[in-house]
């Protein structure tokens, strides 16, 4: 097994929460896997907003310094394999999570006449979720299945290809996570 660098990513505020037990389930499966993890809350750093100033179609790279973000970029950047736990807000990411997003447009595709050229190819991700909607209505009505739009555009026009989910609905009305969720993230993680 070659040893790989993994950019765990917190997009909760919550401390507790369905998705922060999954994304730490996560983490300790790809550690006794023997791989290399970083872990960041996103609540936890300091992240301006993007301003829209495409400044970054030419540099590539976001060119507001005076935040987290940079150090974010290296980690993305440096990573084999990014796991996303975030929960779902009105059928989407919450807003940090999308700001990161938009912050790094620069750095994940370069601006061509056509098609945007993805900058980030090779790497993987992997998405964890918990949405309070119960399954099957979840996917149906766009909650889930929304943030997982929205997830899946920003990677797969970074060029990075996902390796699965993992959705917990009807979180709210859940203690814990399901152990039917936790193997299949074990089952996602050993196949990195």
């Amino acid at each position: 097994m070659n040893k790989k660098k993994i950019l765990a990513i917190q997009g909760s505020y919550k401390k507790d929460g369905k998705t922060t037990v999954m994304l730490n389930h996560a983490v300790e499966t790809a550690r006794k896997c023997g791989h290399e993890v970083d872990v960041i809350n996103l609540f936890d750093m300091n992240i301006g907003y993007c301003k829209g100033c495409m400044a970054c179609r030419k540099t590539k790279e976001c060119i507001i310094k005076n935040d987290d973000m940079p150090a974010i970029t290296k980690l993305i950047k440096e990573a084999d394999v990014i796991i996303l736990a975030s929960p779902v807000y009105w059928g989407n990411v919450p807003a940090i999570v999308k700001n990161v997003f938009d912050r790094m447009s620069g750095v994940a595709i370069e601006y061509t006449k056509t098609f945007p050229k993805p900058l980030l190819s090779g790497k993987r991700y992997i998405l964890l979720t918990a949405c309070s909607t119960v399954m099957p209505f979840a996917k149906i009505c766009g909650q889930s299945s929304g943030l997982e739009r929205v997830v899946k555009e920003f990677f797969n026009t970074s060029g990075i290809k996902k390796m699965g989910t993992v959705v917990c609905g009807g979180s709210s009305n859940l203690t814990y996570v399901p152990k039917k969720k936790l193997n299949k993230i074990e089952r996602i993680v050993e196949r990195i």
